[in-house]
């Protein structure tokens, strides 16, 4: 869970921390072998009460983290096998991104209901009078069901009185909006990457921290200690991300501790992706297609097309902040190397197409900048700060929430067209879109701007972030508040729009 720092934050952030210590430092690649016993110390395991267990699941970690594939338990190798391919700074995101550790996972049960202690044995006994399939009996004073009959569909759960009956599921599972997840011969989680679109919502759910996802936190410290001058796009989703009390300026001061050459908000291209959208709209709707999906989420563009191909091209061909950020700093500074920093493991994919690499060299989550911060043992509070960024809109700082993205296109299109009404409907969590997306096949949202945030809660909500989600949309109102430039129409931006979106 987001916001809070449980055993699983610790045992990441850690790994995070020493990879990033590792190339920092400039330590032998072989440095890796000895992390699982500096990590996880001593003979009595912590977390499992099995450490042999504990260090091989840091170890697979570790792997992961270097941009390395995720071992079986039965293929005995060093952890350093394959690094030396993989420990340099041109290196990308190799498939699959998202991946299990089989010897960490629990076999969780897919989806159970069955009946505690809290049972009273009433004389009304609804769990009885609502199965469909008469599973359920009262055995000496108590229901009991029948997991023969059962076909879960938990309406028990909902008749009882007490909540004695519980609908379990497996929790990685419940968090896939794609039904990616389903279970190997062994029990555990396995993953349908025909279906799984990197979202990473299954990542943050697992209890037992046994779903990883690559890293390219070794890479970009080569790149920062190297001569070429590197940038650090971030999200507008970044306030609160490092402490409750850091201010996007101190984080500006931090990046350049850690070597970058300055820190670029990527709410500048999230106000081009607003006039984008605006101009795709007004020219397509309803003049070529019946709706139109906003294109800044990659999780949720790339379910859009998997689910109903037929509409693909529905979806804005618009390039997402990320991308028109990342041209708009090379265009000013053509040696450079981009690092995008944000709350998203699905713009580790999106970065990773042909179409992208040369634009976005390396993707990081906020808590994997986290750990480089500690690396360097960053102490915000006594960083010397520069003048506050005003580079950005207000409504393009607000893509970071759900709402956001069609508010600010909207206000575009409003500014083009005043007298023009634009209708909308918004979904978070992929399972919510797909119900949007079904709803506009049916002909329901005709004439629609439809935006889609595969997180809930919006990209404050991603696999990536440190804080709460409420709380860092609430600091996102506020951070907003502050721009002096209220809407994407008055961005100093619009000359780069052209310039770099005629690549395409």
């Amino acid at each position: 869970m987001r916001g809070i720092y449980s055993n699983k934050t610790e045992i990441r952030h850690k790994v995070f921390t020493e990879i990033a210590r590792m190339a920092y430092d400039d330590s032998p690649l072989s440095r890796i072998e000895d992390l699982p016993y500096e990590i996880v110390p001593g003979e009595i395991g912590k977390y499992y009460d099995n450490i042999f267990l504990e260090r091989a699941i840091v170890g697979e970690r570790l792997r992961a983290t270097m941009g390395l594939p995720i071992r079986k338990m039965s293929e005995h190798a060093p952890l350093s096998e394959g690094i030396d391919a993989s420990a340099i700074d041109e290196k990308y995101y190799d498939p699959p991104l998202i991946n299990i550790i089989k010897f960490a996972c629990h076999a969780c049960p897919e989806k159970r209901v069955f009946i505690t202690n809290a049972c009273q044995g009433c004389l009304e006994h609804p769990c009885i009078e609502v199965c469909p399939k008469d599973a359920i009996k009262m055995v000496k004073g108590r229901s009991i069901i029948d997991q023969d009959k059962c076909i879960k569909c938990g309406k028990c759960a909902s008749a009882c009185p007490y909540n004695a009956v519980v609908k379990q599921e497996r929790p990685c599972a419940k968090a896939c909006g794609m039904n990616a997840i389903k279970s190997d011969e062994y029990g555990r989680a396995d993953i349908d990457y025909d279906q799984c679109v990197s979202c990473g919502m299954c990542l943050v759910s697992c209890p037992f921290s046994a779903i990883v996802d690559k890293s390219q936190i070794y890479q970009t410290v080569l790149a920062l200690k190297s001569e070429t001058p590197v940038y650090a796009a971030i999200a507008p989703s970044f306030v609160r991300q490092f402490g409750a009390d850091v201010t996007p300026e101190m984080v500006r001061a931090a990046l350049k501790v850690l070597g970058f050459e300055d820190m670029v908000e990527v709410a500048i291209g999230a106000d081009l992706c607003s006039l984008q959208e605006a101009e795709d709209f007004l020219e397509n709707v309803p003049a070529n297609q019946k709706w139109m999906g906003t294109s800044c989420c990659p999780a949720w563009s790339v379910m859009a097309k998997k689910t109903l191909p037929e509409y693909a091209h529905y979806i804005s061909m618009s390039l997402t902040p990320m991308v028109l950020t990342a041209r708009m700093i090379k265009k000013q500074h053509p040696e450079c190397k981009v690092v995008f920093i944000g709350p998203c493991a699905a713009k580790k994919l999106e970065a990773s197409r042909h179409s992208v690499r040369s634009d976005v060299d390396f993707v990081l989550t906020f808590e994997e900048t986290m750990g480089l911060f500690d690396a360097k043992a960053v102490d915000f509070k006594s960083l010397e700060v520069e003048e506050p960024l005003q580079t950005s809109s207000a409504l393009g700082k607000g893509f970071a929430s759900s709402g956001g993205v069609a508010q600010a296109v909207v206000k575009v299109i409003n500014e083009m067209r005043p007298d023009m009404e634009v209708k909308t409907v918004k979904a978070e969590g992929l399972a919510e879109c797909k119900k949007m997306l079904m709803m506009a096949k049916a002909g329901r949202y005709d004439g629609y701007l439809l935006e889609g945030m595969a997180c809930p809660g919006g990209c404050v909500g991603g696999a990536g972030v440190l804080s709460d989600v409420r709380k860092t949309a609430m600091d996102l109102q506020k951070d907003m508040a502050r721009s002096e430039l209220k809407d994407p129409t008055e961005t100093q931006y619009k000359d780069y729009l052209e310039l770099i979106t005629s690549e395409d």
